[in-house]
């Protein structure tokens, strides 16, 4: 019997019992109390795994349980003792399974055996993995490569990664899209542009010497709840300021109680997190920090004129930056009315954030999706970069630009060569190694391959892990193309929507887990992942496989490019890369020389090994060989699609406290109040009385949108929340629906997740 939705105030911290029950919970949901709780105390250590969920940094020195709330409900998903056998497939038909939810669907536990879709009878049936290889081989050497897509989510290791984009650029094609596409592209797209690296600068070791941390578009209480013992200590050890941007208060960065804390476990003791919280609009993320720029600049001509130290790092400014002079005339003229009423914040509280920061020593900038998935993503990324230029914030110990990954490897795997982007992977130095001649042109990313699906110019799609189809924009539109594509291949764990939604010929591979042990030729593998600080890490399984018939990811990727390459796309020995994973990393070096010296050698040193990335020590890749300042042309989220204020709504699509990407725990979102459901939308107050909606009232969401595409979501029942005036905010990935494919960041692609413009409609009543 399903139990009711309720929604009720949550008003306790991050972490505490919550998260020690939330754990507990699962461990026996997934049947595996025991045997999970023994793997658990491997995570995240220097001789044990790397979580599968999150990709925050490893201490050398980690604590006895080095995990989070979601980093263990990953792994209990992964080391579940539920089994999703073809026996489940003979009761099922994939039409009949369209109708389940993505918690449903994943909640069948492991994937057994490699399976092959039988049009006839619209099941999966079981398949040999030789005959699978071969069948998928055959047709893949009768398409055209640039029709093809080589997808990888972000959770597969650096070996894999490898392997795969080697794979694909032999078969002849840079269609690598990977779900950098669908998040942090932004990020990579504008920082090399102002400091000339694509990543942050920061270590796990800056955390102890920061005087004030700013936070931009980000749960970190759900999405990267590690990071609040570091955030914890630098409170209560410095009384580190800690000043948040986030359209609305979520609890991690509002207080957390230390669940390995025995004084705070036993006394309701919490640590407020957040010394300051802005509940910025949606979208107002550019004019926020425009404001503070502004304070800062205008507080450091006044200084001048009075002969008093300086605001601003002028000795860093003229010896490291370029562009200073167009970008401070530009923060002079802003208006602050302008900027009030874009962010939906008063010029007192941005002038206040502009002090702390000019006090402090050392300033921390860290930001995640809530930057990135905006029409206006990279300028966001780039004004934060502006901010910490003014401070000479970035290369000194304590300081720098920190963007919050999300999926364990995906950082590592674009190091790697997972990138539709040739200009970004050493392909000369590919085709010495492997004797062919790779592909130069641009591939595909996320958009462009929807786009392709879509309009039918895509022939095959391969999914190395992840669910595509269902963590993509215009899912309505799309969905029916999918099963147009002549092959769909999905290598996976679990069950998602995305398989549902194949090809007319499709294959589904079950891969062996990172937590797996992963016995080859050579013995039980060693993997390694990047975390987002750049730090390289080795991760060994410690659990039995799920299935005897499964096959570790590498030796998936090795078994279709054997089937599929012929002699003269070049030489690799993948046999030998599959028995002995040293073999790859060898290779990765050789590949990559100055990011991986001595990589066999340094991969299980305690904390890993980071790669070298110039600006953490001021040396500028960049055009101007500096530093440099980006002038805005605006401050609005988006130039192209206003947003009226009156029935035009901003909608932000977000996770639950039980969810990691697409994958859903539960139908509860604890942090929010939220219970037994996630059909609901969030919203301002007055906005439900100005438009006439009660509580819990079901309303019918449209996309407002420069197309005669009807895009529409029934049934979300609609709740007052904390959040602000004209902004709305549902879950990923079910109001994916909503956002047209052509809403996506300008010149990274990213989906504009977060600033949807909709109208609601209340629902006539039964």
């Amino acid at each position: 019997m399903s139990k009711l939705p309720r929604i009720e105030k949550y008003d306790h911290p991050a972490g505490g019992w919550g998260s020690v029950k939330s754990v507990a919970s699962i461990l026996v949901k997934e049947h595996v109390a025991l045997n999970g709780a023994r793997i658990l105390m491997h995570q995240n250590k220097p001789d044990g795994f790397a979580c599968v969920s999150c990709s925050w940094a490893k201490p050398a020195d980690p604590h006895l349980f080095e995990f989070c709330e979601n980093g263990a409900k990953a792994t209990a998903w992964e080391v579940t003792t539920k089994r999703c056998t073809p026996g489940f497939f003979r009761h099922h038909t994939l039409a009949a399974l369209e109708a389940w939810t993505d918690f449903e669907l994943e909640s069948q536990g492991r994937l057994t055996e490699p399976m092959r879709y039988d049009a006839a009878s619209d099941r999966y049936v079981p398949i040999a993995w030789s005959e699978a290889f071969d069948e998928i081989g055959a047709q893949l050497r009768d398409f055209d490569p640039k029709r093809v897509v080589f997808y990888a989510s972000g959770r597969a290791s650096l070996e894999t990664s490898y392997m795969y984009q080697l794979f694909a650029r032999m078969y002849g094609t840079n269609n690598l899209p990977d779900s950098s596409n669908m998040c942090h592209e932004s990020t990579s797209v504008a920082l090399p542009e102002t400091i000339g690296v694509p990543v942050g600068t920061v270590t796990l070791d800056d955390f102890d010497h920061t005087d004030c941390f700013f936070f931009f578009g980000h749960n970190t209480g759900t999405n990267a709840p590690r990071m609040l013992h570091p955030l914890q200590d630098a409170r209560q050890k410095r009384n580190a300021q800690i000043i948040t941007f986030n359209p609305v208060k979520e609890r991690g960065l509002v207080s957390f109680a230390n669940p390995q804390s025995p004084g705070q476990m036993l006394s309701s003791d919490e640590t407020r997190i957040s010394t300051h919280y802005h509940q910025v609009k949606i979208g107002g993320d550019i004019a926020a920090v425009t404001g503070i720029c502004k304070a800062l600049i205008e507080a450091d001509d006044r200084a001048r004129e009075e002969g008093r130290p300086r605001v601003l790092d002028a000795a860093f400014i003229a010896e490291h930056t370029h562009g200073f002079d167009t970008f401070a005339d530009a923060m002079r003229a802003a208006n602050w009315a302008d900027i009030e009423a874009e962010s939906a914040l008063t010029r007192a509280a941005l002038e206040g954030a502009a002090a702390e920061y000019a006090k402090a020593k050392a300033v921390m900038i860290l930001f995640g999706m809530g930057i990135t998935q905006h029409r206006e993503g990279v300028l966001a990324v780039q004004m934060l970069t502006n901010l910490m230029l003014l401070g000479g914030n970035i290369g000194k110990p304590g300081a720098g630009i920190c963007p919050i990954r999300g999926h364990s490897n995906v950082q590592g795997q674009r190091t790697v060569g997972i990138t539709e982007k040739p200009a970004l992977v050493p392909l000369d130095k590919l085709a010495e190694l492997y004797r062919f001649e790779p592909p130069r042109d641009e591939g595909m990313a996320t958009v462009d391959v929807c786009a392709g699906v879509r309009d039918g110019t895509v022939d095959a799609f391969l999914g190395l892990g992840g669910n595509f189809a269902r963590a993509t924009p215009d899912q309505d539109v799309l969905a029916p193309a999918w099963k147009k594509l002549p092959l769909t291949v999905q290598i996976a764990t679990h069950l998602n929507r995305s398989h549902l939604l194949h090809g007319r010929a499709a294959y589904l591979l079950p891969c062996l887990g990172r937590i797996e042990v992963d016995r080859q030729a050579g013995g039980a593998q060693i993997v390694t992942v990047e975390d987002s600080t750049a730090c390289i890490h080795a991760s060994q399984g410690f659990a039995t496989p799920a299935s005897e018939r499964l096959l570790s990811e590498p030796a998936i990727v090795a078994g279709l490019a054997k089937a599929t390459l012929t002699p003269a796309s070049g030489s690799v020995d993948w046999d030998a890369w599959v028995g002995d994973y040293s073999l790859v990393r060898e290779a990765i070096e050789r590949t990559y020389p100055d990011q991986f010296k001595d990589f066999n050698q340094r991969m299980s040193r305690p904390g890993g090994f980071h790669r070298p990335l110039a600006a953490s020590h001021r040396e500028w890749k960049t055009k101007t060989g500096k530093a440099n300042f980006i002038t805005p042309e605006g401050m609005g989220e988006d130039l192209d699609m206003r947003f009226d204020g009156e029935r035009t709504l901003r909608l932000m699509t977000t996770r639950g406290d039980s969810q990691f990407n697409t994958t859903v725990y539960s139908l509860d979102d604890r942090f929010r109040g939220i219970f037994n459901t996630r059909q609901v939308l969030l919203m301002n107050r007055d906005d439900m009385t100005r438009l006439g909606l009660a509580e819990d009232e079901a309303v019918t969401v449209s996309t407002v949108a420069n197309d005669d595409v009807e895009r529409k979501l029934d049934g979300l029942r609609v709740h007052a929340f904390d959040i602000p005036a004209g902004c709305v905010m549902g879950y990923y990935p079910e109001c994916n629906l909503l956002i047209p494919l052509a809403h996506h960041a300008k010149r990274s692609k990213v989906p504009a997740a977060k600033a949807v413009p909709v109208r609601l409609q209340a629902m006539a009543k039964a």
